[in-house]
């Protein structure tokens, strides 16, 4: 490891280097790195069995490398647990509350582990997610479940927030209070969140940064603004349709026929143009991709590139 991403970190919440994970004979993580700075929402995507909850465990010292680093504000979350721990709040996806408490009685029961805990701002959120402080937690549905144990995460007021896909299966309002609100409150006082997600629509309406995850790999890191702003999705409308499939440079994705074709392409509204140009067609439609567009779009082309390489083997 080198000494300059030893300095840098010391000073972050999350620094993840060359991250290797096996589990028989998947591979869970392969060489992942990834660094969170402080004060943004960090959003890593991917479809279901990508490698972001694995990422996840490893960040709350519930795996050890295999190979590769792992640091949590500098420290070793398997090796420093308490220390690491204590500055991180955390939501899982299957949301395992003890069902046999009251909701006082579990806030009560976790406020005895945090010397931080800020009663008031844990009663506001009761207040806010309207839960019944007398209820067992086995009678409230799954959107108030997520709430209490976004609740408990919260209350502490930690410096890192980790939430692995906080809003599945979670209804629309419940999904637009932990992700817009909560999560934005969060990074506006300085703190820093990283959520895992599959639902792209709701990475891209919070999330300052974004990671695409693809069977354990990275394939794509920046600022949400870069990202898009790097593509651009286009329709090019011919006079006459071509006899091939029309060919335009850094295309990441095409669809259509006769005359009228629609590509994904990096390098921005410029390749739009310039595309047009060389191919002597006019721009019937031109926008900014939307986050989902953009990950399709790349995941599909990594499959075509493997089964093309398959059948050359």
């Amino acid at each position: 490891m080198s000494k300059d991403f030893m300095a840098a970190g010391t000073e972050l919440p999350i620094s993840v280097q060359e991250l290797c994970r096996r589990f028989g004979k998947k591979t869970a993580l392969d060489r992942v790195t990834v660094e969170v700075p402080k004060g943004l929402v960090f959003g890593l995507v991917g479809e279901n069995g990508a490698g972001k909850t694995t990422l996840i465990k490893h960040l709350l010292g519930l795996l050890k490398p295999q190979s590769g680093v792992v640091r949590v504000f500098g420290g070793d979350p398997v090796r420093e647990p308490e220390s690491v721990f204590s500055r991180i709040g955390y939501l899982s996806e299957n949301r395992d509350l003890p069902v046999w408490m009251r909701v006082r009685e579990l806030i009560f029961f976790t406020q005895a582990f945090y010397p931080d805990w800020d009663s008031g701002y844990a009663e506001e959120l009761r207040k806010t997610f309207d839960l019944d402080p007398t209820a067992k937690v086995k009678t409230l549905s799954r959107g108030q479940r997520a709430q209490l144990g976004l609740l408990l995460a919260l209350a502490h007021r930690p410096e890192l927030l980790l939430l692995d896909e906080p809003s599945s299966g979670l209804d629309a309002v419940v999904r637009r209070d932990i992700l817009g609100a909560i999560i934005r409150t969060v990074a506006d006082e300085g703190r820093t969140v990283l959520f895992s997600s599959h639902l792209l629509d709701e990475v891209e309406y919070v999330a300052d940064h974004i990671a695409f995850l693809h069977e354990g790999r990275l394939i794509a890191s920046g600022p949400l603004s870069d990202i898009k702003a790097a593509h651009c999705l286009f329709t090019l409308h011919f006079k006459q349709a071509p006899a091939a499939p029309p060919v335009v440079p850094n295309t990441i994705s095409r669809e259509g026929g006769g005359s009228e074709w629609t590509f994904l392409c990096e390098g921005g509204h410029e390749s739009a143009h310039r595309a047009a140009a060389e191919l002597g067609a006019v721009i019937a439609e031109e926008e900014e991709p939307s986050l989902e567009d953009i990950f399709v779009a790349r995941v599909r082309g990594r499959r075509e590139k493997m089964a093309s390489l398959r059948e050359e083997n």
